[in-house]
This record gives C-alpha cells, sequence and structure tokens, in this order.
C-alpha cells in the first residue's frame, strides 16, 4: 500500500555502496537530499561518488571537507555483518535514525534487541528489488519505482522512526508493506530464497550435459536457471541466515518430490496418472494466485506469438505497430529459435482484442502462430 509521503530528512549517510546503496543515493540526490556514502572498498566508494550516489566520505576527509552528521542511516552492507553495521551506527550517531535493507530481518532485530544500543531508532527494511548486475556501476535512480518495500516494525520501536523508515520508502517510489520480522523472513523464504536455490539445483545438473543437448534447450529451461547466475557469495549469507524458514518451505518440495518420484517409479499403476494430473493442477492453482499487473487479481489474458526476423529494430517494429493499433500489450516474452534466424515473440493481451490483432498483424506482413 501506498502511505502518504513528506519530506525525507537529510543528511543521509549510506554504508555500503553497492547496487542497491548506490542506488538509493541517486534516487535521494535527485530529490534534493544530502547524501554521503562509504563503503569498505575504497574503489566502490569512489564510483559511487562518480555516479553521482553521494558524496564520498572518505574524499571528504581526504581532503579536510566537513561532514555533517545524519539524520538517517542506511544499512546497505551484506547480510552476515548487517547487525554489527547497524548496532555501531546507533551508538555512533546518537541522534539518527538507522535503517538495514538487507533481505533476511530476524536474525539483525534479535541482534540489536541484544546489545545496548538504542533500538527505539532502528527500522529493518527490505527494498524488494534488484538487477542481475551488482555493484555502483549498476545503479539506477528509478530501481525502486513501483516495486514493493517491507517495513518490519518492533515493539521497541518509536512511531516517528516508522514514519521516516516509510518516508524513505515512499519518496523513492515504492510500494510500501508491513510485516513483522518472523512473518516477513518466512514469505521471503518461499518466494525468493527456496526459488533460487530450486534455480540453482536444477541448473547444476547441467554442469555434465553434452553441449549438443544444451543446443536444444528452449526458452523453459532458460526462463528456470536464469537466477542461477546470481553471487554465490551473497546467497551463501542469505541463506544461512534465513535458514529455518527455507528448511520449513523445503520439507514441504521434498514431499512433493517424493510423491513425484514415487508414481513416476509406477506411471502404469492404478490412480498414478490421477496423482500426476493433481500435481500439475496444484501448480496451475499456485501460479494463478500471483498478482497481476499493478497488483490486482490475476487476469486470464489471451496470448499469440509472433515470428520476427533476428535484425535490428524488428521488435521495436512490432510493438510500436501493435500500439498504432491501439492495442494495450499486457506483457511481452522473447525467444529465440536455435539455429534460426528468427525470434518468436509472445504477446499477452486482453481477450477481447485477439481475433483483430491477429487480423491487423497478418494484414501488416508479420507472420502469426495461431
Amino acid at each position: 500500500m501506498n502511505e502518504g509521503f513528506s519530506t525525507i530528512e537529510g543528511p543521509v549517510r549510506i554504508i555500503g555502496a553497492g547496487l542497491l546503496g548506490s542506488s538509493i543515493g541517486i534516487a535521494l540526490r535527485a530529490l534534493g537530499v544530502e547524501v554521503y556514502v562509504q563503503d569498505t572498498s575504497p574503489t566502490t566508494e569512489a564510483v559511487a561518488q562518480d555516479i553521482g550516489a553521494g558524496t564520498s566520505v572518505r574524499d571528504a576527509s581526504l581532503n579536510n571537507l566537513p561532514v555533517s552528521e545524519p539524520a538517517l542511516v542506511v544499512v546497505a552492507t551484506p547480510p552476515d555483518i548487517t547487525a554489527e553495521i547497524v548496532i555501531d551506527a546507533l551508538n555512533v550517531y546518537p541522534g539518527a535514525l538507522v535503517v538495514d535493507i538487507a533481505s533476511v530481518k530476524a536474525p539483525i532485530l534479535e541482534a540489536v534487541l541484544a546489545s545496548s544500543a538504542d533500538a527505539s531508532r532502528y527500522v529493518g527494511t527490505h527494498p524488494m528489488a534488484g538487477r542481475e548486475k551488482s555493484g555502483p556501476v549498476a545503479a539506477r535512480g528509478e530501481l525502486f519505482t513501483s516495486m514493493p518495500w517491507v517495513i518490519c516494525s518492533h515493539e521497541q520501536v518509536r512511531p516517528d522512526a516508522v514514519k521516516k523508515a516509510v518516508n524513505l520508502a515512499v519518496g523513492l517510489g515504492a510500494t510500501v508493506t508491513h510485516l513483522d520480522v518472523y512473518e516477513h523472513d518466512q514469505t521471503v523464504a518461499l518466494i525468493s530464497h527456496v526459488p533460487q536455490v530450486m534455480s540453482s539445483l536444477l541448473a547444476s545438473r547441467l554442469q555434465d550435459t553434452p553441449l549438443y543437448a544444451l543446443g536444444l534447450a528452449g526458452q523453459g529451461l532458460r526462463d528456470t536457471v536464469r537466477i542461477a547466475g546470481s553471487d554465490p557469495g551473497l546467497w551463501v549469507q542469505i541463506l544461512a541466515a534465513n535458514a529455518q524458514p527455507i528448511v520449513e518451505t523445503l520439507y514441504g518440495v521434498r514431499k512433493d518430490l517424493e510423491r513425484l518420484i514415487s508414481t513416476l517409479e509406477a506411471p502404469t499403476a492404478a490412480g498414478a496418472r490421477l496423482n500426476l494430473a493433481q500435481l500439475m493442477s496444484e501448480g496451475n492453482n499456485g501460479v494463478k494466485r500471483i498478482p497481476g499487473k499493478h497488483g490486482s487479481a490475476p487476469a486470464a489474458f489471451a496470448q499469440m506469438t509472433v515470428l520476427v526476423d533476428d535484425t535490428p529494430g524488428q521488435i521495436a517494429r512490432l510493438l510500436a505497430e501493435i500500439g498504432e493499433l491501439g492495442v494495450n500489450l499486457e506483457d511481452l516474452r522473447l525467444e529465440h529459435s536455435p539455429g534460426q534466424p528468427v525470434g518468436l515473440a509472445e504477446l499477452s493481451f486482453n481477450p477481447n482484442e485477439h481475433e483483430k490483432l491477429v487480423e491487423d498483424l497478418i494484414e501488416r506482413g508479420w507472420k502469426v502462430v495461431r
């Protein structure tokens, strides 16, 4: 849900100048907020400053320039050191609100509450945004626009601290959701962490697969293993920090796998085909529950596939002509045909526009797969 937004108070100090930290810095600078960035890596900090994420604390110190005390500290460090940095920031900056943006929340809050730091000024948050690329060079100020940003309150936090954390998220264009830390960790285990594990496990089966076999792979495999290319170092930290909720979800996955294996070991036995159909149907039902466009209830869109020559400008021309025909495209997926100089553009749109769009595109010379 979106909440009322008031001005973000600066100066803001961002500790950790990677993709998310630098993206926050760029977005805040665009709002006119004074921002300082710091990172254990001098190079990362310098790059963050060069791309406009904020003033380098190290550079200001070397040049004897004053660095203002922060009103807000954003801890954007790797999750295995986040709690330590949060506690240190609470002690070093007694007048500042301290938020972190780590993807696991319960262990951090527990460490803060167990310390002598002022937990009333700490709010755990998690912007559900990112890119496949990492580091400050991949940072984008619009990274959080329309993306979920979870705010995790706790019993000791001050109401004004929560409001400032919400202001940060809303000011950067995100949509705020409130969860407690344990609900958050259980949720991301299912929607983020286990999908990463499943993708990596499947991709690991490809290590010894002959290249000629991989050459037959379609978009289904590519879609399923895409996130398996994520940074192993980061995911070791995430999985270790959120182990119990992940394990609880994997217990359910294991149960389904054992059920599937048992059925496939005797695929012609009585009831086997029904069991397989039920497993697939349960997957269908799960997919249907994922919110659709703008967070609304899932919609049943019509689909068509258009063959597109693998030459510059063809996708742009297709999208332009669909726009000229007055059709609102709901989704677009691209798939390359192995060994062929063509691509497949899978289009999703309002079912009421299906027949006319097919006719209009064919009339304009496009090859439509009916």
